[in-house]
């Protein structure tokens, strides 16, 4: 059954949570513990957790990425696609651990792929953030001096790097979806209605226990969205400038603003065009913060934030769980509050 929701996590908490913990070993190698049970093999965290709140003690759920591991470098042992093929449900999320998807196919696993249930998009917020960047630039003086042809030339490098970092708009939008849809819950919610009918379908016997599962776990998820809606209603239009932008489909569910640094892949560097882009946006916006993340280099975004005289403050994006004490309720909480601390709002 879903655990009760925790209370609100303290600031040392949330500070916690930015320590990288030591991987445990890949648990999908092993045999399972309660073979009578459901097996389900979850690709990364926000599917874990949803399986195990839907199924409960009536299924073993196994994830494939192994704790504080990085779910998008993920390489699976022969042991681990042999359970992909022999598993009762495989929940994943198609194009965002290619090796997932290879072993799905190859085995011809009984899966279920989040990404139809979660309404992705290529660039969720995309629009308000490239709303904000021309205002930035029409309200700028900074190029008063400039020829006509040297202001078209920096509009023109602009608006290329305003919603991707380093990529152009044109590879932008034609590139693969945004994953990050577990940072909304109300997609969660959604895909955990569909993890459900999969359950209920494979273990028809116990639909009703699932189905119950189901109503409190997104019962609980409701509330957690009341609580961004409530806390982050007088932020309406505030910049959440982040170190890369995971974080576009709950900027466009509270009505923020992402301005990441980098694109999509956090691989990416920003390009000084970007930087000198977002400069304009700190400005702007009068901007505090800026926001790094658990499980990646904050170096960029702390040397940007210097450079502008702002403070640094890191979220988590919830693609692994670095504390297993740590539910994905607990650590949005935590999410929160570091968002009501960073952010300007009237």
């Amino acid at each position: 059954m879903p655990s009760a929701r925790r209370t609100t996590l303290t600031i040392a908490a949330a500070t916690s949570l930015a320590l990288t913990l030591t991987a445990c070993g890949a648990a999908a190698d092993q045999t399972p513990e309660n073979p009578d049970r459901v097996q389900v093999l979850a690709s990364f965290y926000p599917l874990q957790y949803v399986a195990e709140e839907i199924g409960g003690d009536l299924v073993e759920v196994t994830n494939l990425t192994p704790p504080a591991a990085e779910p998008h470098d993920l390489e699976l042992s022969p042991a681990q696609v042999r359970r992909v093929g022999d598993a009762d449900l495989v929940v994943y999320l198609s194009d965002f651990q290619p090796a997932v998807d290879e072993a799905v196919e190859a085995r011809d696993a009984n899966a279920l792929d989040a990404a139809e249930s979660a309404h992705l998009e290529s660039s969720p917020n995309g629009e308000a953030a490239t709303d904000a960047a021309e205002q930035v630039d029409e309200a700028d003086d900074d190029h008063s001096g400039e020829t006509e042809e040297e202001h078209a030339e920096h509009a023109d490098e602009a608006e290329a790097t305003t919603e991707s970092g380093s990529e152009t708009e044109d590879e932008h939008d034609h590139g693969i979806n945004d994953p990050h849809f577990w940072l909304d819950p109300t997609r969660l919610a959604d895909v955990a209605t569909a993890v459900e009918a999969e359950l209920s379908a494979v273990d028809p016997e116990n639909a009703d226990e699932y189905s119950a599962n189901l109503d409190e776990l997104v019962g609980e998820l409701t509330a957690l969205d009341e609580d961004y809606s409530t806390a982050l209603a007088d932020c309406a239009g505030a910049a959440l400038v982040t170190s890369h932008e995971a974080f576009g489909y709950l900027a466009e569910r509270y009505d923020l603003v992402q301005v990441g640094l980098a694109g999509v892949d956090p691989q990416n560097e920003p390009s000084p065009a970007r930087l000198r882009e977002i400069r304009d946006v700190v400005e702007e916006y009068g901007v505090t913060t800026v926001f790094s993340e658990t499980n990646a280099s904050s170096k960029v975004a702390e040397t940007f934030a210097d450079d502008v005289g702002v403070d640094t403050a890191v979220l988590d994006p919830l693609e692994t769980q670095n504390d297993d004490s740590l539910d994905y309720v607990d650590v949005m909480e935590s999410n929160l509050q570091a968002l009501e601390a960073g952010l300007v709002c009237s």
